[in-house]
């Protein structure tokens, strides 16, 4: 009887989900669509509803009077059901953001940060901030759904560890005992990539494809897998880690953060960039871009490297373009093992898209097996720079959809 009981209650948090997510993918819907959908009878839809309505995670909208017979009330996810925050602790920066449940950015902060001051440094400044937010969301009442925090390197997400984070140096962070202990918040932790490609696929431009590879371009280089309609973790959870993929193998490359040498990302990340860059410059090419630094009081960074590039400084050009061409090599990669629909480039070199797809497309198309390549569209992120950030808020959204009773009844 006990095992009858719990077998029913774990079959209708299924059937919970399934209608939650449904509403989320197809809305407006109405319960008609949803038995039709889901193949359950009217009367359990009209339930599941009545308990998904109570728990204020969807709300009715507006009326279906097309066809014959009465109008059908509609349904759509509460953008109101409660408020996420969501933290993307990158190398060089802390993001910070609060979101309504459809991931609605309400409140945002973003700070440079300093690896080497140290990895206390770094997290304290991050709480600060997060309490701030905190402060935010209490004052206008709304209840909290959870704190995603996005990082980059290999997580454990049963334990909401951070194992390795290569261009951090940390080992061994555990981000989930220690923001809770902070916020009193339900805590999620997921690599920056992950994230980004959950986000994508919640609320972007993969919101219905099945297989599509999220690239995550900044300091480092990071791959979210999404694989047969759901994300692949590999066998110890930390699949990924495309970045550092060997692409040259000559004892002379650039040593990578990881320690070895010929690592994809050390070709097209940002510092490259700024390599490249920096090598032009002492060899006395014409650029403006020591013009901009001594007008901003700036260093070489890529925000200026793309306004030399958008003003037609044609060294910055090829600063890109050339990252944009080892992308490419990465990305022919990809798609010659995954064939994916979509290969999908976000985080912060995102920004130069214009300037780096061409060389990403050409390299593709040359190194790319044809009948494969043919059939994935690279793609900017629907967020930009902000993916991991926005995917920070979507673990979030994602495990809410998976358990609606872990919101409470209203």
């Amino acid at each position: 009887m006990i095992k009858n009981t719990a077998d029913q209650a774990f079959v209708r948090e299924m059937n919970l989900s399934t209608a939650l997510r449904l509403i989320h993918t197809q809305a407006p819907i109405s319960r008609a669509q949803l038995a039709v959908m889901t193949g359950l009878n009217k009367s359990t839809i009209s339930s599941l509803v009545d308990e998904l309505l109570e728990r204020q995670l969807v709300h009715e909208t507006g009326m279906n009077s097309i066809g014959t017979g009465r109008p059908a009330t509609l349904l759509e996810i509460n953008p109101q059901a409660g408020s996420i925050i969501g933290v993307e602790l990158g190398v060089d920066f802390v993001s910070v953001a609060v979101t309504d449940f459809l991931g609605n950015i309400l409140w945002r902060r973003r700070e440079d940060a300093d690896p080497a001051e140290g990895q206390e440094k770094m997290i304290a400044q991050t709480l600060g901030i997060v309490k701030e937010a905190a402060t935010t969301c209490k004052r206008k009442g709304s209840r909290f759904l959870g704190l995603g925090l996005a990082t980059p390197g290999t997580v454990d997400l049963n334990e909401g560890l951070l194992i390795f984070a290569p261009n951090l140096h940390w080992r061994n962070v555990p981000f989930r005992k220690i923001f809770s202990e902070q916020t009193k918040l339900k805590i999620y932790v997921e690599n920056d990539a992950n994230a980004a490609a959950i986000a994508e696929h919640l609320f972007g431009v993969a919101r219905h494809s099945k297989n599509f590879i999220f690239v995550f371009a900044g300091v480092g280089i990071g791959g979210g897998l999404f694989l047969n309609g759901q994300l692949y973790r590999g066998g110890n959870g930390y699949a990924g880690e495309i970045g550092h993929s060997p692409i040259m193998a000559e004892p002379s490359q650039t040593v990578c953060h990881c320690g070895n040498r010929g690592c994809w990302e050390t070709y097209a990340n940002q510092y490259s960039i700024i390599q490249r860059m920096q090598a032009r410059l002492e060899v006395k090419r014409t650029s403006i871009i020591p013009r901009l630094m001594a007008e901003q009081n700036a260093s070489m960074s890529i925000p200026l490297i793309k306004q030399a590039a958008d003003a037609g400084d044609i060294e910055a050009i090829e600063s890109f373009s050339e990252a944009g061409h080892a992308m490419g090599q990465g990305f022919a990669g990809l798609i010659n093992i995954f064939n994916p629909e979509k290969i999908i480039l976000g985080g912060p070199l995102s920004i130069a898209w214009k300037y780096l797809l061409p060389g990403i497309e050409e390299t593709v198309s040359r190194h790319a097996l044809p009948e494969i390549d043919q059939q994935a569209e690279v793609l900017l992120s629907s967020f930009g720079p902000d993916a991991s950030l926005i995917g920070a808020i979507a673990i979030v959204v994602d495990d809410v959809l998976s358990n609606p009773m872990s919101a409470e009844r209203r």
